[in-house]
Formats: C-alpha cells, structure tokens, sequence
C-alpha cells in the first residue's frame, strides 16, 4: 500500500507546479529581451537589463481572482521575503472602476494587521510604472483576469540578483488592499532572479523538494505507520497463536514511526528556517504536540512495569491515552499539511484518503469481528454456567 502510494505523491508534487503560464517577452507595447515563469499564481515576468546605466525596464503578468481584487509586484531591496517589499499594487478604482495602480511600503506592522495598508511613496528609484489589464481598454476586471504591471526601475550598480515578491487579494477597502489567501503557494510567491544571466536562485527548487519530501514523509510515519501500528496492538494481541509477536510488530512499527516522523520533524523546522515570514500556525503547533506525544511514547516503552506490578494499570491508562491522542492528532495534522500546501484536491490527499480508508474499513471489520467473538462467548460462558452445555465444549456448538 506504501509503495502504491508513493508514485501518486511524486506525480502531485509535479502536477501542482506543472500549470504555470508561460511567460512571453511580447506585449501591446513592449518587447523585452527575457521573459521567466514565476513558480506560483501562475504568474510570470519579462525584462530588459540596460547594464550601462544599470536600468531594468520590465512587466509583471498576474491573474485577478476576484472582480474587487487586487494583484501586486514588488521588490524588496535587502531579503526574498514579504516584510520590507517595496510594491505597485493594481486594482479596481472603487469610484471610476477604472485600473489604478498605488506604490506601498510593506512595512511589518502589514504582516499584524493592525493598521490598514496606505499608499505612499516608494524609497527605491521607480523612474515609471503603469497598469494595464489584458484586452485593452475595453477589458473588464473579473476572476482570471490578466493584468500587466509595467515598471522602470534605477538598480544599485553591479547588483543585479533581485528579489521578485508578487500576490494578489480577493478584495480593497477604499485604497487599501486586504490580506491576501494564505496557501502554501501563496505564502511561497518570492524568487530571486539576476536580472542579468536570466537564471533564478535554486532556494525555492529545494523549498519545494523540501515541502514534498516533509510531507510524504509525514503522511506515511503519522499518518499511516502510527496508526497500523496502533491497530496491531488492539486486534492481534489477543490471538494466543501469535504469542508475543504481536508485541513485537506494535513496538517495531512504532519506534519506526516515530523516528521516522522524527526526520520530517526536522525538515518541517528547516521549512521554518528557509521561509522567513511564512507561518502556519495550526499545522505548526500540531506538528509540535505530535512529535512530544510521540515521544513520551517512546520514553513510556522504556519504563513499562512488568504485569505483576501494581502500577502496570496506571502504565496502561496512560499508554492508551498518549497514543491514541498521537494518532488522531497526527492524522488531523496530515489532512492540515494538505491544505497549507495547497493539495486540498491533489493527486497526493487523494491516494491518502485511499490508503487511510482501508484501513479504517479494516478496523471496522476487526472491530466487528471481535464484537461477534465476545458475543458468541459470553452466550457459551452463560449456557456453561446454566450447565446446558459441557465444560470442556468449544465452538459455537450447544447442546439443548
């Protein structure tokens, strides 16, 4: 089942980047030199590099996704992140309806939103910039509408790596646009470009890596391992043939499963450490209570009492506890990953649900099966009783 699942996260991971537009370096009024696809909002940008006066003409091509939306361009001058952007805003003039196109200073306290987002000059050097949407002047604003963001900027002599930040909202409130959706691909919509080679830093190819070794990762040890493992104890050990095996299988698979999940732990932190600004906070604080619960497991196999101690059901109480709270906690947190990563309907959650599905479809067989056990036994044991039927019978046989 675990191979099965794999060729379907590896296809998702590429299908979900695999729909970006193309970009072209031809527009009603401007032809550029070189032209990139940006890697999320299937957005792309095209420019021409003047290296004799360090002047970058360029165009930004984004899509609305609301019809009282807004999409943005910038740069940020010191680091790939949102916080200190320096950006051109497009949206709908809420009183002509006509494109208008504001500078913003993206200031930390955006990030809070305790103050909406005002308009005011900008402290790089922006010699023009205009707006346009797709279709002229005729075109209207409407969910996938094309716009295009045309910007002349003075660059810093001999620094030519920029750092690209783009977005766009559902809706502005007066002049002042609202934050923006908060998926994994739109919290990752930065790249870095030298503007003058053509070629993009490699960080956001390994944050993406990253992101989809993190999360198949953690889908198959929390999400998966974890729990089988907590079906083994449940149903298996109270077949007297297996003996101590079933012990074994429960404890092997997880250890397994935590140390496994430990590994994506470590790369969930790195994620953290790589995209400054980027915060998921439910899926963050889940991962965290996932990882200790997993670990007081782990510690609690090394003090488990043996069966004639008296604390051994206290041990027990608290071993049910922990780990049924690690399962469900941890199967929660992978639904949750799906969403941050934007893979609410991707190939990957689909092949999950698939897997997760059959083993709940064998629980529920195992849990009925055992009902039916208990049932047909306790009727035995209370017709033994009666003496209605031999103390040495076995079976579901009676005799009346």
């Amino acid at each position: 089942m675990l191979l099965l699942l794999f060729p379907f996260l590896l296809l998702s991971s590429h299908l979900q980047f695999g729909f970006a537009a193309h970009c072209t370096t031809i527009t009603a009024t401007k032809t550029f030199q070189k032209c990139m696809t940006l890697p999320t909002q299937q957005a792309s940008i095209a420019w021409t590099f003047h290296p004799h006066n360090a002047t970058l003409d360029l165009v930004f091509f984004g899509t609305f996704i609301s019809p009282s939306g807004w999409v943005g361009w910038g740069i940020n001058p010191s680091s790939p992140e949102m916080t200190g952007t320096r950006a051109l805003v497009a949206f709908p003039d809420p009183n002509s309806g006509q494109i208008v196109l504001l500078p913003y200073i993206l200031d930390p306290t955006v990030k809070l939103q305790k103050t909406p987002l005002l308009s005011r000059p900008l402290d790089i050097r922006l010699l023009s910039s205009s707006a346009t949407l797709y279709g002229g002047k005729m075109a209207t604003v409407h969910n996938g509408a094309t716009i295009q963001i045309y910007a002349t900027l003075k660059l810093v002599p001999n620094k030519t790596k920029i750092h690209h930040v783009w977005n766009r909202g559902l809706y502005v409130q007066g002049y002042s646009p609202t934050i923006h959706p908060t998926t994994s691909n739109d919290l990752s919509s930065i790249a870095t470009i030298d503007v003058q080679s053509g070629s993009a830093t490699a960080q956001h190819d390994n944050i993406k890596t990253l992101k989809t070794v993190h999360g198949f990762i953690n889908a198959i040890s929390w999400g998966l391992i974890l729990p089988i493992g907590a079906v083994t104890a449940r149903y298996l050990r109270h077949i007297q043939a297996l003996g101590p095996a079933w012990f074994y299988a429960h404890a092997g698979m997880q250890l397994f499963a935590f140390f496994l999940g430990t590994v994506g732990f470590a790369i969930g932190i790195r994620l953290g450490e790589l995209s400054p600004g980027v915060e998921y906070g439910l899926h963050r604080k889940l991962g965290f209570a996932v990882f200790c619960l997993g670990g007081l497991q782990t510690l609690a196999l090394l003090f488990r009492p043996k069966t004639t101690n008296k604390f051994r059901k206290y041990w027990k109480s608290y071993h049910h506890f922990v780990g049924y709270s690690c399962v469900v906690l941890g199967v929660v947190n992978v639904f949750q990953g799906f969403e941050v990563m934007g893979a609410g309907g991707s190939f990957a959650k689909l092949a999950y649900c698939l897997g997760f599905s059959t083993l709940i479809g064998v629980c529920i067989s195992l849990e009925v099966n055992s009902w039916v056990i208990f049932c047909r036994k306790s009727k035995e044991e209370k017709l033994r009783r009666e003496g209605l039927i031999g103390g040495t019978d076995k079976g579901s046989g009676t005799h009346m």
